[in-house]
């Protein structure tokens, strides 16, 4: 899945609402202090063009202490978050992000401060299964990625008709898929080891939570197969029926859908 490309500085958001601030930020030439600023935010603009990014962190840290209180010192705090993230400073990039937010609640550009929190959660790589055998995705991506999720979700109730809305609900619908994915992994994992248990907690988990993703018909495949094994019969006949009402017609309600003795593994489809 394609995403909108990150806007290259969160300073955009406030350009227009700066125009209009243009008479106490960038004065006319005699003003050398007005004149200094406005040099100084094109300098970090230039870096971060350019990816000299560790530069743009510099000059946006000393221009936003020095134009504090104005849009252009909370235009440098944004661009300051954008700039961190990107030399790979995700822990700061965040603490900046949320210290704009507790400062500018009513500042124009509070949609991309959501949105950028949800950029530097966001773990794209939670899509790629191709090779989940193995790979293994780590419980921080995993928390990394609800925070995303909560992130552009607080973004979409309170701007909904914010330009960064769209991409926001596509990412929403990615991490649930992504989660939903994880969880019924690690399900399989267990299963596979014998760990029926483990296996159908994990699967329930993941019908519990996120009911309406695709990996929700393996996880009740599971669970009737775990319920099986572990000589719970009605309960695994209880979840067969849900996969049956919910995926009428899924792969797992097959002869050999249910069977892990198949010659071709239930767990793999390719």
């Amino acid at each position: 899945m394609k995403f909108s490309r990150a806007p290259r500085l969160g300073a955009l958001t406030l350009t227009a609402a700066l125009a209009l601030a243009g008479c106490s930020l960038f004065p006319g030439k005699g003003e050398s202090p007005a004149e200094n600023l406005d040099k100084l935010y094109a300098e970090a603009r230039d870096d971060v063009a350019s990816g000299s990014f560790d530069r743009a962190i510099k000059t946006l840290e000393r221009l936003e202490a020095r134009a504090s209180g104005t849009l252009l010192g909370q235009q440098a705090l944004l661009d300051l978050a954008y700039a961190q993230w990107r030399a790979g400073e995700r822990a700061t990039a965040l603490a900046t992000i949320e210290r704009f937010i507790k400062m500018h609640p009513s500042s124009p550009a509070f949609d991309y401060a959501l949105y950028l929190r949800g950029l530097v959660n966001f773990n794209d790589n939670l899509g790629l299964f191709g090779a989940l055998a193995r790979q293994q995705i780590s419980e921080r991506d995993q928390k990394a990625s609800r925070e995303a999720f909560q992130a552009f979700s607080q973004l979409v109730q309170q701007f909904p008709d914010s330009k960064y809305a769209p991409d926001a609900r596509a990412r929403m619908d990615f991490i649930v898929n992504s989660l939903a994915d994880y969880e019924v992994h690690v399900a399989r994992y267990y299963f596979r080891r014998g760990a029926y248990l483990a296996a159908v907690n994990r699967a329930k988990q993941a019908v519990t939570d996120f009911d309406r993703a695709p990996a929700a018909e393996e996880a009740l495949a599971i669970m009737v197969m775990g319920y099986e094994r572990l000589g719970l019969k009605e309960l695994s006949a209880d979840a067969q029926r849900v996969l049956k009402k919910n995926f009428p017609s899924s792969r797992f309600l097959s002869a050999d859908g249910l069977n892990p003795s198949s010659d071709k593994p239930w767990w793999r489809f390719w």
